[in-house]
């Protein structure tokens, strides 16, 4: 059977009470019955003790002192309660009893003989009896026998009984409907964010959650819901802003090699011209082929999550990182100098740290000045892994430093604007937090750039 939410909170909440309410009157019961056994014994007890300093014993016999007087009284006074009284042997004999017992005796039982309370019949009414042994000089004479009627008590404690039980499932029933009222109104912001979330989709990422008035968990739920779909808009809109940036990217080399070839197709051209017209579609082209590159990586690194975590040392990262970049420096005469210092033996996320040092040094290579200088020093102080690229080239705009890890940004004064994708940076960024790393930026123009890379040991 299936139930809503708030049938589920009523059903819930009326099977806890029905346990609490049952215990609770099974307890009053329990207590009433005790409290009227208890007072009917008190009485009984009473009776029978005071009744035996009215009697008499005369060899092995018993009898009352002044039993005239004694049905007089009876005959004078209205009794609500009537108390029976009966003298016996120790034989189990009848002695004497009270004139109101007429013709009847009460009933003697040979295991009571220790002042204990018991319930017993006359004819059709149920009593209560005690029953106390009569001692003379240590010796066992008989036993005075004590009793009233139960049936009025009886009768109080079946009532309360049928109460109790006719109620218990009265008050259930009620408590389900007036819970699943309440468990209504309380889940009614639930139905407002439930409502407000089919209504969103890629298009409508602006709507937000109503809160509640009251700060508690309803509030903290309908709170983490707007800061998701905070970051969702964000998120799609850097989607978008990447998607058309990498559209123009795409198109803006491809439009440059149509129109070339266009270009090459309308007249004869003399050898040079041709083989100049190749390079430059050949440089769009592998322009082209790096930004697919760098667009892999990205996607890549957007669905690998945790799972490129191969660690080793950061040494070997770092001199592979440097291998693939000699060749190149040496071509710009630019010198490519390693400064290790003290690192130990520290672990690094190879696939991670290899992207960082390798755009890294890319950059610093395609951004230097020819005869300039390009340094990567590795420093490990307690449990942190400090790398720092540095070189000596045009520098980044201070206006532009907290823009450079942005896709496709490429800063407008450094006179390379069609140099790189404006790919890179970002691509360090994304490797630097999936492995905690830091990334800081210190650049001047016309003196060079230098790049931190932080990372402590997990």
């Amino acid at each position: 059977m299936k139930l809503s939410f708030k049938n589920r909170i009523a059903l819930n909440y009326m099977v806890a009470t029905a346990l609490i309410v049952a215990l609770v009157y099974a307890l009053v019961y329990s207590i009433v019955e005790t409290t009227v056994y208890q007072n009917i014994d008190r009485d009984l007890s009473y009776e029978a003790r005071k009744h035996t300093t009215e009697i008499t014993i005369v060899s092995d016999s018993i009898f009352f002192i002044n039993k005239g007087e004694w049905e007089e009284r009876e005959h004078r006074e209205a009794q609500v309660v009537p108390v029976f009284i009966q003298v016996m042997n120790s034989r189990g004999q009848l002695m004497d009893k009270s004139p109101n017992l007429k013709g009847q005796r009460l009933q003697f039982e040979n295991d009571h003989s220790e002042a204990e309370h018991f319930n017993s019949r006359l004819n059709l009414e149920v009593l209560r009896q005690v029953q106390i042994p009569i001692h003379e000089k240590g010796k066992l004479k008989g036993y005075i026998i004590a009793a009233m009627s139960l049936s009025s008590s009886l009768m109080v404690i079946h009532n309360l009984r049928n109460v109790l039980l006719i109620s218990f499932p009265l008050v259930l029933l009620g408590l389900f409907f007036i819970t699943r009222y309440l468990a209504g109104r309380s889940i009614s912001p639930v139905r407002e964010i439930t409502e407000t979330t089919n209504r969103i989709n890629n298009q409508h990422l602006n709507q937000r959650v109503p809160l509640p008035p009251n700060r508690d968990e309803l509030y903290e739920l309908s709170a983490s819901i707007n800061q998701l779909l905070e970051r969702l808009e964000r998120a799609f809109e850097r989607e978008r802003q990447f998607t058309s940036d990498a559209s123009h990217e795409l198109r803006t080399p491809l439009a440059s090699l149509r129109g070339t070839l266009e270009v090459l197709i309308r007249k004869e051209r003399s050898v040079a011209e041709y083989e100049d017209k190749v390079r430059y579609s050949l440089g769009e082209i592998d322009r082209m082929a790096d930004l697919t590159d760098q667009l892999l990586t990205m996607a890549r690194m957007e669905s690998a999550g945790g799972k490129l975590n191969e660690l080793a040392p950061a040494e070997e990262v770092v001199e592979t990182a440097l291998h693939h970049f000699y060749h190149k420096a040496e071509a710009r005469n630019i010198q490519l100098k390693w400064e290790a210092g003290t690192f130990g033996n520290f672990a690094v996320p190879r696939y991670y740290y290899s992207l960082i040092l390798e755009n890294l040094i890319s950059n610093a290579l395609k951004y230097s000045h020819e005869n300039g200088r390009v340094r990567v020093e590795l420093n490990c102080d307690s449990d942190i892994l400090q790398c720092r690229v540095s070189d000596d080239g045009i520098g980044i705009k201070e206006s532009d430093l907290e823009k450079v890890f942005q896709p496709f940004f490429r800063s407008d004064a450094t006179g390379h604007r069609a140099a790189g994708t404006g790919l890179g940076l970002s691509i360090v960024k994304k490797a630097a937090d999936a492995i905690g790393a830091i990334v800081t930026v210190e650049s001047k123009i016309g003196e060079g750039s230098v790049f931190n890379v932080i990372l402590s040991k997990s």
